[in-house]
């Protein structure tokens, strides 16, 4: 009998996990998926590092209570007495960890901009004091920009793509809605983008957000409550987490892309029930993204749909970084992957990566968006979206769909594939370790050690390279990583000198771990 079953659930899988060409040419298997083995070289050296940062860091602490308790002295809470009340400062471990680690990384993180987010930006100078401030300087350096989501380039060609219309807007409705959706702050541009929205990734209609995080966050815990069960991928965007937390409903989670582990965990969720009662379920909902922003990977959603499907679930598809980047229209990952859209009863997406906005959408059946107007707080009690900036999006979109009567959107989604895709066999080439899929305009490279963080960015810096690094507790422990988003504006020019440098970056570090164990 179990070799019966064993055949029969193979012959479904077989059946129904068929991949498009598109998708074939693409698949792994689940080890490919996770990130790349570290050798024990590297992985001792990681932890190493991580131990002696708390050391260092309970050693101050240490002298920190004698300072305090002989002379009245502080090395750590001193220059915060004024604000201790008002948030809680009294972990140790806290300060331990954040005076070691983080501080360290203060040249990684919030960097000034003094220029568009193009292909080139401006980033202004800083210093790190003696005292641990960061002041910041008269001077910029001019970069080549590796870090920005200006996946189609229009943060680069705006003055000939977006302008006029944009500029229109402004003079007819203003910076602000200075309300919500609900209480007037709805003009003719929110309604037409809604549309547009919907129409483009073919659904009945949609619902906007003025922010992409906040989509996730204030939606899902409208539709969503107790007695419901959200099936989660592992990897899955800090706003779905949250936002699934907020719900109220039970969460469970199945292993990254992994379409066995989440058969396994929707079999046992309907045999078991909810916990206690053991009743069914009013709701099970699985959860993916299109493009993971830390792993660059692309969904497996042909699989993720059919087991939906099969068992009777709702889809949700977070879109963030596949909407406008992936399919040959740049219909997201629907499209990439050859899935009807119907099959996806809710799509979500943001405006900030390929469209040069800001917020984002739901899109779904009329009676699901009508719903979600009313009902979540990011739109009953959130201030709308600019119409300025809702024209923005409007704008793009009608490019990409080639709307303005222009081959330019078509152009455009070539060049981010072909870039993306120059750019990730070079890095491969070179001996780094690369992760995500072919297409994906999200590249990420593996650091593994968190020192490392802090010195790939100077020395990319000095190069003329600003770059996005990523630590822990963004990703895990042991995966500190750079994170390469290319756009349609690069060159093939400026991407050749990106390698260039990057190589030389790679070198000094010991970066080249797919051909040594020391890198």
């Amino acid at each position: 009998m179990c070799k019966v079953k064993e055949q029969a659930q193979a012959e479904y899988m077989q059946q129904n996990l068929r991949t498009t060409p598109r998708m074939r040419s693409r698949t792994k298997s689940i080890s490919d998926l996770a990130e790349p083995a570290q050798s024990s070289i590297v992985q001792f050296s990681t932890y190493y590092i991580y131990v002696c940062a708390v050391l260092i860091g309970l050693w101050y602490d240490f002298v920190d209570l004698i300072l305090q308790f002989w002379f009245g002295l502080s090395l750590t809470m001193q220059q915060l007495t004024n604000v201790k009340p008002l948030i809680f400062l009294g972990d140790p471990f806290y300060w331990c960890f954040d005076d070691c680690r983080a501080s360290r990384l203060w040249n990684c993180l919030n960097n000034v901009v003094s220029s568009t987010p193009g292909a080139r930006i401006e980033v202004v100078q800083r210093k790190r004091n003696a005292d641990g401030s960061v002041e910041l300087l008269d001077t910029t350096r001019k970069c080549l920009n590796l870090g920005s989501y200006n996946y189609l380039g229009f943060a680069d060609d705006w003055q000939n793509t977006c302008r006029d219309r944009v500029m229109k807007s402004l003079d007819e409705f203003g910076v602000t809605t200075a309300a919500s959706v609900v209480s007037g702050g709805y003009t003719s541009v929110h309604k037409e983008l809604e549309e547009s929205v919907a129409a483009f990734v073919g659904k009945e209609a949609a619902v906007c957000f003025n922010m992409g995080y906040g989509t996730n966050q204030t939606a899902i815990p409208a539709f969503f409550g107790k007695g419901c069960l959200l099936i989660s991928d592992t990897l899955n965007h800090t706003s779905i987490v949250n936002g699934s937390r907020a719900s109220g409903a039970t969460i469970r989670v199945f292993k990254h892309n992994n379409v066995e582990h989440l058969e396994s965990v929707l079999q046992t969720a309907i045999i078991e029930g909810q916990p206690l009662t053991h009743r069914p379920w009013k709701k099970i909902l699985v959860m993916v993204e299109g493009v993971y922003s830390m792993e660059g990977e692309v969904c497996e959603l042909a699989g993720i749909v059919s087991m939906a499907k099969k068992y009777k679930a709702y889809m949700y598809v977070d879109e963030a970084h596949s909407i406008g980047a992936l399919g040959a229209t740049g219909r997201g990952i629907c499209e990439y992957a050859g899935v009807d859209p119907a099959d996806v009863d809710i799509l979500m997406g943001t405006f900030t990566k390929s469209f040069s906005g800001m917020g984002g959408y739901l899109a779904s059946s009329k009676e699901f968006i009508d719903y979600i107007r009313s009902q979540s707080m990011g739109t009953v009690l959130a201030q709308s979206m600019s119409p300025v900036v809702a024209q923005q999006i409007l704008t793009a979109l009608r490019i990409i769909d080639g709307k303005d009567g222009t081959n330019l959107g078509r152009q455009k989604l070539q060049d981010i594939r072909d870039n993306s895709n120059y750019f990730r066999k070079e890095l491969i080439r070179m001996g780094l370790q690369v992760l995500g899929d072919e297409d994906s305009p999200v590249i990420p490279v593996m650091l593994y050690v968190p020192t490392k963080l802090s010195l790939f960015h100077e020395l990319c810096m000095e190069r003329g390279l600003a770059v996005v690094c990523v630590g822990f507790p963004a990703v895990g422990l042991n995966g500190s990583r750079v994170r390469f988003c290319i756009s349609a504006g690069h060159t093939r020019k400026d991407l050749e000198d990106a390698i260039e440098k990057l190589r030389e970056v790679a070198d000094i570090l010991m970066l080249h771990y797919n051909n040594s164990a020391l890198g």
